[in-house]
């Protein structure tokens, strides 16, 4: 069994959010999954509804392409539509010849184990708690060829500059950039996407997290065209069915674009309330990334396995942050949701705190 530096156990890259609802937990509130509430909306529901009629013609790409390539200002050759952007993951990994990949964590794992699975060894650079997991340019290796970050990063929900992550473009490197939670950050501000002036820059988004689409399974890379065509020549037949097609159309609207742009602001004051709530709890040694800015936050709570458990008694589940490389079992990772939502969890939080077994509150030094 691999390891993580120091001898703890290698974390399980294949775990995601979705795991702490299936089965039994269908019953309980969902803070594990960052899947925006009360989505898809009724107007998106009917876009897609109304492409069924449809479904005996093989699926047609030509029009949602040219749609998303509109709305970055790119030409239809620099964009790319997707199964979910980890169909992205899986066509980097096995399209792109790349001799040193290396992925910054802690983030989304699937990138790395899809490099893995097609062959790959791969390179970790482990962001430091201490330093508020912030992108340090330095420790990404001058020789690798593929760089991998997020922006805004899962789970962190740090907020690199668009001008340090774009300072780790070099001359043949591939720099992958999963944005796929920046239009939940108010004016997408340090987003990447429609830049050509980055060299290698690709660019993952995803329409499933704002718009709850992850069922569907619908995202899009945008880079140099070269890219773009060895992607393409790795993808199956007809990757994107005539539903998500349309939902990708929608979903660029300048409509679905004013939506969304009003959600991102609700999110970043439901975080913000969230957060106030978590930081009350702090004589309990809950700590809170900041700032976060991402539809989710990263908490240290002491004992967070069990406290993961008397949650899900209590009827809410949240996401496990061991196995993120970079983390260790006192992490847990919050959707950001409503108030209301929100205080209901802060009650069975501070609950489950207060009881008689619970880790020792810390105390002034």
């Amino acid at each position: 069994m691999r390891t993580e530096p120091g001898g703890a156990p290698e974390p399980d890259l294949r775990h995601h959010g979705d795991a702490e609802v299936r089965d039994a937990g269908a019953g309980v509130v969902d803070l594990a999954v960052n899947v925006r509430a009360d989505t898809p909306p009724g107007w998106l529901r009917e876009e897609i509804a109304g492409s069924l009629s449809s479904l005996a013609a093989y699926p047609d790409g030509r029009a949602a392409r040219a749609a998303v390539a509109a709305r970055h200002g790119l030409p239809v050759e620099r964009v790319l539509l997707t199964a979910g952007a980890a169909e992205a993951f899986v066509l980097l990994a096995r399209a792109l010849e790349v001799c040193r990949p290396v992925v910054v964590h802690p983030q989304f794992t699937e990138p790395e184990a899809a490099l893995r699975d097609a062959g790959h060894s791969v390179d970790r650079v482990l962001l430091r708690e201490r330093d508020g997991f912030r992108l340090d340019p330095s420790a990404v290796p001058e020789d690798a060829d593929l760089v991998v970050i997020g922006n805004p990063t899962n789970p962190t929900s740090v907020l690199h500059p668009a001008g340090v992550v774009a300072g780790l473009a070099r001359p043949g490197r591939t720099l992958v950039v999963d944005e796929a939670f920046m239009d939940a950050v108010p004016g997408e501000r340090e987003a990447l996407a429609g830049r050509t002036d980055v060299p290698g820059l690709v660019v993952l988004r995803s329409l499933t997290k704002t718009w709850g689409l992850a069922g569907l399974r619908i995202g899009y890379v945008l880079a140099p065209p070269e890219i773009i065509a060895e992607l393409e020549r790795a993808q199956p037949l007809w990757p994107v069915s005539t539903p998500a097609l349309a939902a990708a159309r929608a979903c660029v609207t300048p409509r679905a674009l004013a939506e969304a742009g009003h959600a991102a602001h609700r999110i970043a004051g439901d975080r913000a309330h969230l957060v106030a709530g978590l930081t009350a709890l702090a004589a309990h040694g809950v700590r809170v990334v900041r700032p976060a800015q991402g539809p989710f936050v990263l908490v240290r709570v002491p004992d967070a396995a069990t406290v993961r458990h008397r949650l899900r008694d209590l009827g809410y589940a949240v996401r496990r942050g061991d196995t993120f490389p970079g983390l260790d079992h006192d992490w847990i990772r919050l959707a950001v949701r409503d108030r209301t939502t929100t205080d209901g969890f802060l009650k069975a939080l501070s609950a489950v705190l207060d009881a008689p077994d619970s880790p020792p509150r810390e105390t002034a030094p």
